[in-house]
């Protein structure tokens, strides 16, 4: 077959043999010039194998490419985990976290998740209703208890008195004692509402920061529950 340089058109004999079968690179004797040559009959248009640097230089953008989708890989993986510990902070440590910002109480609802921001559960509330000549009088007390894992500031107690259709119709507000809880201790709270509303169905219990208590009258200590009588609850749905 014979070669033709695509440089200088110098033409060479070349026997079909030293080409091969799949062809070979060649150089020019009169310009140095290299081509790769197809054997004769062969019209399929192949490119010439790259030079070994572009080779290499191809190894080394493949690793390149190969270390940054491992670093992206990671990234997310990362910003994952992340993700999933300040969620798993967040529902385990809402007590504090809305303790510390009590705005956050309302996002935690949107959830379904009721959190007692004040580390606090009422318990034993005993409610009794008199009369002093024909004035009803109604007497709440009740116990406290740091349900938490600290102490706790006692915050202040409202209590409210609703009638069938739960609208409030007498409010009272309560400090508890001691004023300070340490964990698994127990506070008493009471107060008395009088004249108490003759439409009163239903009492109400809630936690209060210390502003929002106005000034209360001086009283005496809180009455011991165990020092109180049996009395019906008027409140109760005789469970």
């Amino acid at each position: 077959m014979i070669l033709t340089c695509p440089s200088c058109s110098t033409h060479y004999f070349a026997d079909d043999s030293t080409i091969g079968e799949s062809g070979r690179t060649v150089k020019c004797a009169s310009c140095g010039h290299s081509w790769f040559v197809r054997p004769a009959g062969d019209d399929t248009e192949r490119e010439p194998p790259p030079p070994p640097h572009e080779l290499y230089r191809e190894r080394m953008r493949e690793r390149r490419r190969e270390k940054s989708r491992l670093a992206a890989a990671l990234s997310w993986v990362l910003m994952a985990l992340v993700f999933v510990g300040l969620t798993a902070a967040a529902f385990f440590f809402r007590s504090e976290i809305v303790r510390v910002w009590p705005q956050s109480a309302g996002a935690y609802r949107l959830f379904g998740l009721e959190v007692n921001r004040f580390g606090l559960d009422f318990e034993g509330q005993v409610v009794t209703r008199t009369f002093n000549d024909t004035v009803p009088i109604v007497t709440i007390t009740g116990r406290v208890v740091n349900v938490s894992q600290a102490a706790v500031d006692a915050p202040g107690v409202r209590i409210d008195l609703r009638d069938e259709r739960g609208a409030v119709v007498a409010t009272r507000y309560s400090l508890i004692t001691p004023i300070a809880l340490q964990p698994g201790e127990a506070g008493q709270f009471g107060a008395v509402i009088e004249p108490a509303p003759n439409e009163a169905f239903d009492l109400g219990l809630s936690f209060v920061e210390l502003s929002e208590v106005p000034p209360l009258p001086p009283a005496g200590p809180v009455p011991d529950l165990r020092d109180m009588p049996p009395a019906d609850d008027p409140y109760s749905d005789g469970d």
